[in-house]
């Protein structure tokens, strides 16, 4: 049974680590985009920085802090009140649970006040259906490669709910490779999008690190031992700002050859044409040039979200939360989260 597009907004809430992001977003099947009302975020990064890190209680903190006001900020962008709203989303897994139980509680909170359905939504879900906001989204089925701080996930998608994990990170994922090659080379936090400004200025060849597990069959990541051999050439080198830059520059490429590999493989295996790129890591400029040179060549198409909803937001789980509420999916009136859920478990839509 096809849903009926609903017309009051839905109000997406994320919460799930370092970044308070919310959005108001309606409903519309065909193109979702188009439905976005209002959608406004907050970084921590400032908050963890003299850390080198996220520390979980501080995260927490600083949700209950801004949360209600990023709210507030969102009706007024869209010139509305909560009274209009239909449903509340918000994300309940993965990620750190006393983050996770700021969210969840205020949507809750708001969703029995306002006497309207609240759902609790897979952070990844949220990530994976990113690119359906933009305004010529991807159709499934496709394989989605889904890379941040947390995760380095291939995932074959044959529709919302149904979903396949073709390979995980055995170790550090991507965007935390990224993080920590970072931090033992001196580069300040976040380290990540430090690197990779870093690398533009890094000579080619100057350097070569391994593309790891691909010499053999498998979609699995592991970046753990790249990192060991960074830090080994780092620390025998002449540790000058050329070194950093060359050595920065061979990280990235072996992380983006290294992920271009495995989705070549993983469309293969699933037969798709379709590769969504999700996450933090996919707002990487060699990531997304290289992949849409590889899919010229090989004859597949590649869709990235917009920058901005890269990193954690909360329109992608509004996005996500009015899909499931369009198909009359909600939970009771309990404030649970999952620190730990499984993506292949959700039910289809």
């Amino acid at each position: 049974m096809s849903p009926q597009t609903p017309n009051p907004p839905i109000l997406g809430i994320e919460t799930s680590c370092d970044e308070t992001g919310v959005a108001l977003l309606r409903w519309e099947p065909e193109r979702p985009g188009e439905g976005l009302l209002a959608h406004t975020l907050y970084s921590q990064i400032k908050l963890h920085a003299d850390y080198g890190g996220v520390v979980p209680e501080l995260a927490s903190r600083d949700h209950v802090r801004k949360l209600l006001p990023l709210v507030r900020e969102a009706l007024a962008q869209a010139g509305m009140t909560p009274q209009d709203l239909g449903g509340v989303a918000y994300t309940a897994g993965p990620g750190l649970v006393g983050a996770l139980l700021v969210g969840a509680a205020a949507a809750r909170a708001m969703a029995w006040a306002l006497g309207v359905p609240a759902i609790g939504v897979h952070h990844m879900e949220g990530h994976l259906l990113a690119p359906l906001l933009e305004d010529d989204p991807p159709q499934p089925p496709f394989v989605a490669l889904l890379v941040s701080g947390g995760h380095s996930m291939l995932v074959e998608v044959q529709g919302i709910g149904r979903y396949r994990i073709l390979g995980d990170t055995l170790d550090d994922a991507a965007g935390e490779a990224f993080d920590k090659t970072a931090k033992l080379m001196g580069l300040p936090y976040p380290g990540g999008p430090a690197l990779a400004a870093l690398a533009q200025q890094g000579r080619a060849g100057s350097f070569r690190f391994s593309r790891p597990m691909t010499d053999r069959p498998g979609l699995d990541f592991s970046f753990s031992g790249l990192k060991t051999q960074v830090l080994l050439a780092w620390q025998q080198s002449d540790q000058s700002e050329q070194t950093r830059a060359d050595v920065a520059r061979a990280f990235e490429e072996a992380i983006v050859d290294t992920l271009i590999i495995k989705c070549r493989r993983a469309l293969e295996a699933a037969g798709a044409r379709r590769l969504v790129i999700a996450g933090g890591v996919g707002a990487n400029k060699r990531l997304r040039a290289e992949l849409a040179a590889a899919g010229e060549k090989d004859g597949f198409r590649t869709y990235f979200p917009r920058l901005a909803f890269c990193t954690d937001n909360g329109a992608m789980i509004a996005l996500a939360g009015a899909i499931r509420l369009a198909h009359g999916q909600h939970q009771d009136e309990t404030v649970q989260v999952f620190p730990r859920w499984d993506l292949e478990s959700l039910p289809a839509a």
